[in-house]
């Protein structure tokens, strides 16, 4: 029988798994949770004899000390989405298999992007403003169907590949950029692949979904954008620090861009004095894209079907490697 050690701390828990994932945890294992905090103290007894790990946000690394206390560890399941805060070289020397649930968040930020692809191109936010200063005309013909649009795709990661996928209804072009993709899968997602140089500047619409790597690192800058069409939409569910935030204030100010949708920032929260935010054009939510809410409990859904399909001997829906980590948020 598998025991089944939950070690993050009672908040995080109850924020991505309620009773119907622990009951189902239940008919596959004991189930041992931490009453405590995230802390060495809290999460060794837990582990004791763990054969299955789930750890989440702010959970402790599983290091060589918690590791000598479960040798039968087989798995550890991340109910969050980057492992990099809770793996370790021992983890790895052991050959404990580790899955995450980044699909999962990856969901709703491929969703919020799409919310943001329509809205922007149906001048959603320019048209509300109008009508609340009493237009009703001003701003329709800047209106524009996701038909006959070229839409770039920064990165076919989990949310990358989510948006393409929310994308195939649509009559539009999807370019992708991707180092890691080939032209054959790129093309088996309905999509083609493309330089990031063709991206900027055949886009009408650009969403990044890459991960913060020193690769990345401002790869939106002055002279990108410069590359960017004049009326273009640019949409970051990904991490503030692949846009250089004064290049593109700089960029938008002189009248570029027709929206640039932010769901993220560096850092984060943006300064109250952020000159972002004195663009109209310039569309900033609070790093919500990913799950929100109620939805962050398919977290719990997706750490139970995990280790189901492992128990199995089923192929992992979300297997991370040691290997991936260097191309990997």
């Amino acid at each position: 029988m598998e025991k089944i050690a939950l070690i993050m701390d009672p908040g995080t828990r109850d924020m991505v798994i309620n009773q119907k994932t622990i009951d189902r945890l239940s008919k596959i294992g004991e189930v041992v949770i931490n009453q405590g905090g995230n802390n060495v103290g809290s999460v060794k007894p837990l582990l004791q004899d763990a054969t299955v790990c789930v750890t989440s946000w702010g959970s402790t690394p599983l290091d060589e000390e918690l590791l000598a206390v479960c040798p039968d560890l087989k798995i550890l399941i991340h109910a969050a989405g980057s492992v990099k805060p809770v793996v370790s070289d021992a983890l790895w020397a052991k050959g404990v298999r580790v899955a995450s649930s980044a699909p999962m968040l990856s969901m709703g930020v491929s969703e919020t992007a799409l919310g943001f692809t329509i809205s922007a191109s149906k001048n959603f936010y320019n048209l509300n403003a109008n009508l609340h200063n009493g237009l009703w005309e001003e701003g329709k013909k800047d209106i524009r169907e996701l038909y006959e649009l070229t839409i770039g795709v920064i990165s076919g990661g989990w949310a990358g590949r989510h948006y393409i996928e929310l994308l195939q209804p649509f009559n539009v072009d999807i370019l992708l950029y991707d180092p890691f993709v080939s032209d054959e899968t790129a093309a088996s997602w309905g999509c083609r692949k493309a330089s990031f140089e063709e991206i900027l500047e055949k886009s009408d619409i650009i969403s990044i979904h890459a991960p913060s790597i020193p690769e990345t690192y401002h790869m939106f800058n002055a002279e990108t954008l410069a590359k960017m069409k004049k009326d273009a939409i640019l949409i970051n569910t990904a991490r503030g620090s692949l846009i250089d935030e004064e290049a593109l204030y700089n960029h938008m100010k002189a009248g570029n861009l027709k929206y640039a949708c932010l769901d993220v920032f560096d850092p984060e929260p943006p300064a109250a004095d952020h000159p972002l935010r004195t663009l109209p054009n310039c569309i900033m939510t609070p790093h919500l894209a990913g799950l929100a809410a109620n939805g962050l409990k398919k977290i719990g859904q997706h750490v139970c079907e995990e280790l189901e399909r492992f128990l199995a001997g089923e192929k992992l829906l979300a297997e991370v490697t040691q290997e991936m980590l260097a191309k990997m948020a």
